[in-house]
């Protein structure tokens, strides 16, 4: 499990591309046969994929978490963008398609992944935070989910928000988790931004053709920079920050927040004036 320390908006006005790259990237998730994880400091979320392919991979604490079993304090949100595969969590076996999620709660102790198909196996991507309370394991189709339409082909956002994990629907200790997708000719996403200093974020950016890039805009609102994003790479974003992108076509990312509360819509708006 790689460690990241969290870091002041006073250190990163300084930083170059390959420090900022090295500090919020996670550019080398979905390794065949193996779980990649990321703890990072920020809100002790640790973020993740596991790509089976032989066989049956085991998500285990490891020493960095001290605990018995990894979610023995904490909570686990998991989307599968793969091929057809499926979870055993505690002796029960799920089947997720590509798109379909789960919810494991504090407590749950065995977390197999495995493929249906090893010519196209599944890529479970994850975020985890810590817990208090244990709530039910789902498992979650996006059908089922809540679904918010915004944006416009003239303002090139017009974008499907699908809700995850979120208070009333798929319950959770703090973790909220979903999905947004744009459509063809839209490239903006969460533009006019926002921040919000009672969560932090993960973006993780798939279903980026491989002639594209997807340039993500992090810093304080008077002092942005950005970050370029190929598929299937992840990005940490400090709740100080702004978190936006514009790709130079259209994509899909996954969206993971803990923080101090679940609301949705805290957001402290960014006028597009002040941006610098």
């Amino acid at each position: 499990m790689e460690m990241r320390t969290a870091c002041s908006p006073q250190d990163v006005k300084r930083y170059d591309t390959a420090q900022l790259r090295d500090t919020f990237l996670l550019d080398d998730l979905f390794q065949p046969d193996d779980i990649k994880m990321v703890y990072s400091h920020i809100d002790r979320i640790i973020t993740g994929s596991a790509v089976p392919v032989a066989g049956a991979l085991s998500l285990s604490s490891g020493a960095e978490l001290h605990a018995a079993y990894f979610l023995e304090r904490r909570e686990l949100g998991v989307i599968n963008i793969g091929g057809d595969g499926m979870m055993t969590v505690d002796g029960t076996r799920y089947t997720l398609r590509r798109k379909d999620g789960m919810y494991v709660g504090m407590g749950a102790k065995e977390i197999l992944f495995e493929s249906a198909d090893t010519a196209n196996p599944a890529k479970f991507y994850f975020n985890s935070a810590p817990a208090h309370r244990a709530c039910p394991t789902v498992l979650i189709k996006p059908e089922d989910c809540a679904r918010v339409e915004l944006g416009s082909l003239e303002e090139s956002n017009a974008r499907t928000i699908c809700k995850y994990i979120l208070p009333g629907q798929v319950e959770s200790c703090q973790l909220v988790m979903g999905m947004t997708s744009l459509k063809p000719g839209s490239v903006w996403n969460t533009m006019p931004c926002h921040t919000h200093d009672r969560r932090m974020e993960v973006y993780l950016y798939f279903d980026v053709p491989e002639n594209a890039a997807v340039f993500h805009y992090m810093g304080e609102p008077s002092e942005t920079r950005h970050i370029v994003i190929r598929n299937e790479q992840a990005v940490i974003s400090p709740s100080w920050s702004i978190h936006s992108a514009s790709g130079t076509k259209a994509y899909t990312f996954i969206w993971g927040m803990v923080g101090e509360n679940q609301a949705f819509d805290d957001m402290d708006p960014v006028p597009m004036a002040s941006l610098r």
